[in-house]
């Protein structure tokens, strides 16, 4: 997906939304986090990637609670 269509998607979404959309990257992370300690994960971009769309998700939460 991408970043401008991920955004957009966020935004439409209200807070109790993105705090699950939050809670379930953070888990992918943690999942991520383990196959690479344990030599599993062969696509390291993976990481960045999750990592990036917390920051995102972050972000637009932000720009929520000061809107409200």
């Amino acid at each position: 997906m991408k970043n401008a269509e991920y955004l957009k998607q966020l935004r439409g979404k209200n807070a109790a939304a993105l705090s699950d959309e939050l809670a379930a990257l953070r888990k992918e992370q943690f999942n991520l986090r383990l196959q690479t300690v344990t030599g599993q994960l062969n696509k390291s971009h993976l990481t960045t990637g999750v990592r990036k769309k917390i920051a995102r998700l972050q972000t637009v939460q932000n720009q929520q609670a000061k809107a409200s």
